[in-house]
């Protein structure tokens, strides 16, 4: 027998409408359901409701159906329910006439899960309350209600009702330009939570806010990614007519390659696009296309981006598609100089686009690669140290074929396919052959750190299309500030002379601070720098320079030759730093300060390196951050910064702030006002948000821009990829890492620790030549990739 249990029941006091409805005074709870909260606490919760709502009656009259909504939703909250539309009927005009206003638990439960141990919770109770409206000549009347519910009520969990949790505009306007600014989402809804002195003051959940930020991101990629990325293409075009874009096409339509450049990027590169990198080992969206941008050094020796592309594959034909696309974006421009990866595919490419280019591999992930190529070499470290030497510390061709070969024959490497790949490729990659290019002083290391340092905190492997062209923008708006800040640095202020020479005082006045450091590093470096000899022929004297340097324990040296013309008082030398940076070596200045000239010919000035310059990219227009920005989003901006500006001149003053609290209060009263007199004409409410992201409606799009594709995602085993590929050494240090961590022990093999040594090992501060030619007696000292010391 089913036991009542009258103790959890509930009051709820109701007014009696008229004699002829006459409703309970109590709710019977079956099946044993307990009401959550004690009575006292429900007093308490219906004290704490500032707004004090009226109970329904028959007869009462609605102004609109928000206004209907509204009441019934502060009424379900004081009372402990959620209240939803349940039926509607419409007129032969179209216009609803009725409307049922239900509990949220009225209905039956629907199990859809085949199998019972599955199944997710159930509200529905089949609960009776509800509220009939119609339509009237004043607006909505209540005809009939039922007030009486089947299961507990319970004021103080009305906030969790969905009904309840709404998030009001400035709400939703900080969410997402937090989730522009890279904030994630925790640390956006931890901040709204202090802000608002707790979780319970809250009317939304944390769940609430990652809601509305993925549907805004569904309604500005509704159309599918590659249209809306089309759309935003078309709208940067709008805003300035030199950005540029292409996209290549499957058979099918299918979205394949995309490049684009801004207008900022093809004006920097008449200035700074003479060397560039290339990169395309940096994965960011759901559809593992890699990200292939071009990126430059700029007057600062700040990378720059010079446009970006995002492929489908990495084969000849793709790359030549790429490169032609960039080659027309910089009106048949080609650069002089350009790094990548040790790709065979690019390489063929390059030769095809950029016939007369230099091209250099990235060095630095060809000696990440020792670990690998060498793995179970008992001489591993030896190998390793002995390769190094050769490679960094040979400052001519010739010098490093006699000592490439010495190392071949004292290891016995000579089958060794790698090594003798690279030997054959050694134009491409070994310092003594790429150093008479100017390469801008970039590094190959500083080359993917660059890349890297650009787009961390703005894309991640699951970024869409668009998403990433938008957050593109954003890294460059970035870098736009950053070179700017540099400038003004080197505008406002400026860095001591160490010295009293007129030489350090002549590129102090006229070079960038950052570049003034990298020539006073040098004149420092004279005090190591001594005359071993000097040779007359004619106009022209070899001075041999010995540079003596210290690394750690053990003093080395190293012998330079530096040729001088009288008559032109030009400076060269072998070790090749100022053909490789563009900065005078401290070679060259020994003998310039020997020959007692204070003024360095204007050759030796670059002007790439000036800072009193103007440039002509400094003088685009950059509106990255409100191409796409709504007009309820302007206005709102507008308002919350003339609040602000408000708020701080009354935050000093009590009265100041009554005054203004009055006068919003005042606001607030009359807007309520307009809604309620213009709310009776409102049609019902589809349910469709009408504050969604546009994404370009205004635009014109072709019937073929509608029939774009997206690309094929291409699934791969596993957990998603990270945004940099990893070679297999990085991948062995990284499992190294994880695993000292759970043993928490310091013991490594030969080869992890080989690998980790590698791994964060950046080469510096090689000083060339050194006394021994014996390449295994010299310690490993601290290298430079162009061969030279500091």
């Amino acid at each position: 027998m089913e036991e009542e249990i009258t103790s959890a029941s509930r009051f709820v006091e109701l007014n009696e409408h008229n004699s002829d409805n006459k409703m309970k005074d109590t709710v019977d709870l079956k099946n044993n359901e307990l009401n959550e909260d004690s009575v006292e606490n429900e007093k308490e919760e219906t004290r704490k409701v500032e707004d004090k709502v009226e109970d329904p009656c028959v007869g009462m009259l609605f102004g609109s159906i928000d206004n209907i909504m509204e009441y019934f939703t502060r009424y379900g909250n004081k009372k402990g329910f959620a209240v939803v539309k349940r039926t509607s009927r419409k007129g032969h005009n179209g216009e609803v006439e009725s409307l049922t206003i239900a509990c949220n638990r009225a209905g039956k439960q629907q199990i859809k899960a085949s199998n019972s141990l599955k199944a997710q919770p159930q509200s529905k109770t089949g609960c009776k309350a509800h509220f009939n409206m119609i339509r009237c000549l004043d607006g909505w009347i209540l005809k009939s209600m039922e007030l009486d519910h089947n299961h507990g009520l319970s004021p103080s969990k009305t906030r969790f009702y969905k009904c309840n949790r709404v998030l009001k505009p400035h709400v939703k306007r900080q969410l997402e330009l937090n989730a522009k600014a890279g904030i994630k989402m925790n640390k956006s809804f931890n901040s709204l939570v202090v802000e608002a002195g707790g979780h319970e003051n809250l009317p939304f959940l944390e769940k609430d806010c990652r809601n509305h930020m993925d549907k805004v991101k569904r309604l500005e990629l509704g159309e599918g990614d590659a249209v809306a990325m089309n759309k935003y293409f078309l709208k940067m075009q709008a805003d300035n007519s030199n950005f540029f874009y292409t996209m290549d096409f499957t058979e099918d339509g299918r979205l394949k390659n995309v490049f684009w450049a801004d207008a900022r990027s093809r004006e920097a590169f008449k200035e700074f696009g003479d060397v560039v990198t290339f990169d395309t080992t940096y994965l960011v969206n759901k559809y593992n296309m890699p990200f292939a941008p071009f990126v430059g050094v700029n007057h600062h020796g700040q990378s720059i981006l010079l446009g970006c592309g995002l492929i489908s594959g990495e084969d000849t034909d793709t790359f030549r598609w790429l490169f032609e696309s960039w080659l027309t974006c910089m009106s048949g421009v080609p650069p002089s100089a350009i790094i990548t990866d040790q790709d065979k595919a690019m390489k063929k490419a390059i030769q095809i686009v950029f016939p007369k280019a230099r091209h250099r591999w990235c060095l630095w992930h060809i000696l990440k690669k020792l670990p690998e190529k060498f793995k179970g070499y008992r001489e591993y470290k030896s190998i390793k140290f002995c390769l190094k030497n050769v490679v960094y510390d040979s400052l001519t061709k010739e010098e490093f074929e006699e000592r490439w070969g010495r190392f071949i024959e004292k290891y016995h490497l000579e089958s060794h396919e790698w090594l003798l790949e690279l030997y054959n490729e050694r134009y491409y990659w070994v310092p003594a052959f790429v150093k008479d290019t100017f390469w801008a002083g970039m590094s190959t290391t500083q080359r993917s750190e660059s890349i890297n340092a650009f787009f961390d905190g703005y894309v991640h492997h699951q970024t869409t299309l668009k998403e990433f062209v938008e957050q593109y923008d954003k890294a460059l708006a970035k870098n736009v500030v950053n070179e700017n800040t540099e400038d003004f640095n080197s505008f406002q202020s400026s860095i001591p002379c160490f010295t009293h020479y007129a030489m350090e005082k002549q590129f102090q006045s006229v070079y960038t601070t950052s570049k003034y450091k990298e020539f006073r590093k040098e004149l420092l470096g004279k005090v190591c720098c001594n005359f071993s000899s000097c040779k007359e022929d004619g106009v022209i004297s070899e001075y041999e320079i010995r540079e003596d340097g210290a690394f750690g324990e053990n003093s080395q040296h190293a012998t330079f030759l530096v040729y001088f013309n009288k008559d032109t008082n030009e400076v060269n030398c072998n070790c090749r730093f100022f053909e490789f940076r563009g900065i005078l070596c401290r070679h060259q200045i020994t003998v310039l300060f020997h020959m007692k000239i204070d003024q360095v010919p204007n050759k030796y000035i670059l002007k790439r390196w000036c800072k009193n310059i103007k440039r002509s990219h400094t003088k685009v227009r950059i509106n990255y951050d409100n191409r796409l920005v709504k007009p309820e989003t302007q206005r709102f901006d507008k308002m919350y910064k003339a609040f602000n500006e408000v708020a701080d001149l009354a935050i000093d003053s009590e009265d100041k702030c009554e005054k203004v609290v009055a006068r919003i209060l005042e606001l607030k009263g009359e807007f309520k006002q307009e809604k309620l007199v213009c709310g009776s004409n409102e049609p019902i409410s589809t349910g469709i948000p009408t504050d969604s992201t546009s994404c370009g409606d205004d635009l014109a799009i072709s019937k073929e821009t509608k029939n774009i594709l997206d690309p094929v995602v291409v699934r791969q085993k596993g957990r998603p990829p990270s945004k940099r590929k990893q070679s297999i050494v990085e991948k062995v240090v990284r499992k190294k890492e994880e695993r000292k961590k759970k043993k928490k022990t310091k013991d490594d093999s030969p080869l992890q620790k080989a690998c980790y040594d590698l791994s964060n090992e950046h080469p510096s501060n090689s000083i060339g030549k050194f006394g021994t030619n014996d390449v295994t007696k010299v310690e490993n000292p601290k290298l430079h990739e162009d061969g030279r010391g500091n």
